[in-house]
Formats: structure tokens, C-alpha cells, sequence
């Protein structure tokens, strides 16, 4: 394959890695951020510190706080910036991206205020049908990518051949294997709703509960993702995959987890505020369960776990009242939604 140029936006730890893996496939990446410190320390000392201590990135990754300059005459342009601020740098961006370029994202979330999805917020931001849209997604924490740890993701766009250009543009035979998949509702909707069951598994473990207690919270927390998931779209085998079950073990059971951070913070006591100023960065999952929230009641699904969190971040629910209320529900039938009562799939928990 050609070399080419890719953008990527923004400069946070997973855009970051994602800049590695292009520029060790040998593409020229222009990396953008607001900062112009943290640009200087890309260029010249070749480290991004704050978000990848220690990390050493390649001659192949140039910074800068241009938006035109990062983006014209990409062949690429990879959005990575948190769901809050999506619709912001996509606008930014717009004006700059060359009409034939490939447009890929791999931020997990929806956008709180109107429920979308991020493919929904660029397609409308940039003018460009949403199924030439690439969602990046699975389970990969940024601080292996970086280190060139065996990885493996998933690729989709309902038009599978952008999906197939960006498995192209990502796939690594060393260290970075790439799949594609046609349902990107679900693989957006996977990557943004394990969120919440990661902080739920960071509550547990602060807790001081043990596996049982996780593999609990993973599996009813799969059911919750594939029911809303299902509602909005997507096609239940996606949950299976690695921006399914894939993404959801790696996030609940990892300490690298900005969900399980914050979450076993919650379990200590602190405040949700004092929780996301110590993190200094985006917990994805704390916005996702609000949106979440409101989207389960939007489709008339039930999303137990969704619901505690909610009660836990932003209702003044106790984590242990929470774990209660979740043990004490009526009893029923773990696969309802396919064995017992096929036109009641959206019910139980």
C-alpha cells in the first residue's frame, strides 16, 4: 500500500497510540492538539507524558496546534476526541478535510446532549453519509498499543469498503491485527455502553467483592448492551466480537481502565467531582451513563446495572445500596429474551 497522510485529532493517549501504529505502517501522521506545549513536546522530545509516560514515539509523528495544516491533503483523518467535544473539532476540521478522504473515528461514547452516536455527530458536522463512516473499536488499552503489544480490533462502516481501506491503513502483521464488520451501530453502541459496566466493575472490586461478583456484573452487563444495542439497530452477534465481549473484559479487568479508576474511587467514598479531578482525564463512562440512561427509556429497554450507576453517580445512591437493589430484584429467567418469550426480548436483566 502507498504511503500516506494520515490526521489524527486529538493528542490524548489513544489518539496517541494510534499515531504509533500508522507511523510504524510508515505513513506520515500529523497529530493535533489545542496545546502548543504539549505540540513542542511531540516535536522535539519526541514524548507525550501526561497521557503515555515514558513512551518514546517515532520520527514519523509530527504535532501541531494547526488545524489546516494537520488536515489538508490527508488521505486520513482519525477522530479521537472525547464525545463532548466531537462536534466541536469535527466543525473545526471540516472546512480542511479533502473531499476524498477517509474519515475513521474511535472515541467510545454517545454525545449526552441530543443521544447520538459519534458517527451521527461527523456525519452531520462533516456533510458525508454516516455509512462511509469508520468506527475503530475493541479491546486495546492505549499503554500496551504503545508498547507494541499484540492487539486486536475491529474496523466497521456499513460501506465495507472503507472499513476494508482503514483495515489497510491500521493492520500490522507485528503487533496490530484488524477485522472489519458491517455493523458499526453495534460496535459504536458496544465501545460506549462497556463504559458504564467498567465503572460498575471498579465499584466492585472497591468494594472488596471478589470474581463471582464480576463475572456477575460482565455477563448481566453483556445482556445490557446487546438488549439497547439491539433496540438502536445493530445485530446481536456483534456483541460476541471483540467490540462486544472482547472490549468489556479488557476494560472491567484492567487497572490501565479509566472507567475502574474512577469507579473503585467512587467505592472509596470521594465525590464524583473530586473523583474526575484526580483521574485528569476523560472518564467516558460517567457521561455515557447519563446518556445511556436516557436512551434505555427512549427504546423501553431495562438496563438494571445502568440504572445504579446512574443512582450512584448522580442521584446520591450508596455503592453498597446499589449492589442491594441489584441483588434484591424479582427473579427470572437468565435468557428470556430469546428462549422464553421471544416478543419480550427489550425485558429482564
Amino acid at each position: 500500500m502507498a504511503l500516506k497522510k494520515v490526521a489524527v485529532i486529538v493528542a490524548g493517549s489513544w489518539g496517541t497510540a494510534l499515531a504509533r501504529v500508522l507511523a510504524d505502517n510508515g505513513h506520515r501522521v500529523m497529530l493535533w492538539t489545542r496545546k502548543a506545549a504539549q505540540a513542542d513536546e511531540i516535536n522535539r522530545l519526541r514524548r507525550n507524558e501526561k497521557f503515555l509516560p515514558g513512551a518514546e514515539l517515532p520520527e514519523g509523528i509530527t504535532a501541531t496546534t494547526d488545524m489546516a495544516e494537520a488536515v489538508a491533503d490527508a488521505a486520513a483523518v482519525l477522530f479521537v476526541a472525547p464525545s463532548s467535544a466531537m462536534r466541536d473539532v469535527a466543525r473545526q476540521a471540516s472546512p480542511y478535510i479533502p473531499e476524498n478522504a477517509l474519515v475513521v473515528h474511535a472515541t467510545k461514547g454517545f454525545e449526552s446532549e441530543s443521544l447520538k452516536r459519534m458517527s451521527v455527530v461527523l456525519s452531520e458536522e462533516l456533510g458525508r453519509p454516516e455509512n462511509t463512516i469508520v468506527v475503530l473499536s475493541g479491546p486495546s488499552h492505549a499503554e500496551e498499543v504503545i508498547q507494541r503489544h499484540p492487539t486486536t480490533i475491529v474496523v466497521a462502516a456499513k460501506d465495507i469498503s472503507c472499513a476494508e481501506t482503514a483495515q489497510d491503513l491500521f493492520m500490522n502483521q507485528s503487533y496490530f491485527r484488524v477485522y472489519t464488520n458491517p455493523d458499526f451501530i453495534g460496535v459504536e453502541t458496544a465501545g460506549a455502553i462497556k463504559n458504564i459496566i467498567a465503572l460498575g466493575a471498579g465499584l466492585s472490586d472497591g468494594l472488596g467483592f471478589g470474581d463471582n461478583a464480576k463475572a456477575a456484573l460482565i455477563t448481566r452487563g453483556l445482556a445490557e448492551i446487546s438488549r439497547l444495542g439491539e433496540a438502536m439497530g445493530a445485530n446481536p452477534l456483534t456483541f460476541a466480537g471483540l467490540a462486544g465481549v472482547g472490549d468489556l473484559i479488557v476494560t472491567c479487568t484492567s487497572q490501565h481502565s479509566r472507567n475502574w479508576r474512577a469507579g473503585s474511587m467512587l467505592a472509596q467514598g470521594l465525590p464524583l467531582s473530586e473523583v474526575l479531578e484526580r483521574m485528569g482525564m476523560v472518564v467516558e463512562g460517567v457521561r455515557t451513563t447519563k446518556a445511556a440512561y436516557a436512551l434505555a427509556r427512549q427504546h423501553e429497554v431495562e438496563m438494571p446495572i445502568t440504572d445504579q450507576l446512574h443512582a450512584v453517580l448522580f442521584e446520591g445512591l450508596s455503592p453498597e445500596s446499589a449492589v442491594g437493589a441489584l441483588m434484591g430484584r424479582v427473579r427470572t429467567h437468565e435468557i428470556e429474551e430469546v428462549a422464553v418469550n421471544p416478543s419480550a426480548r427489550h425485558s429482564g436483566a
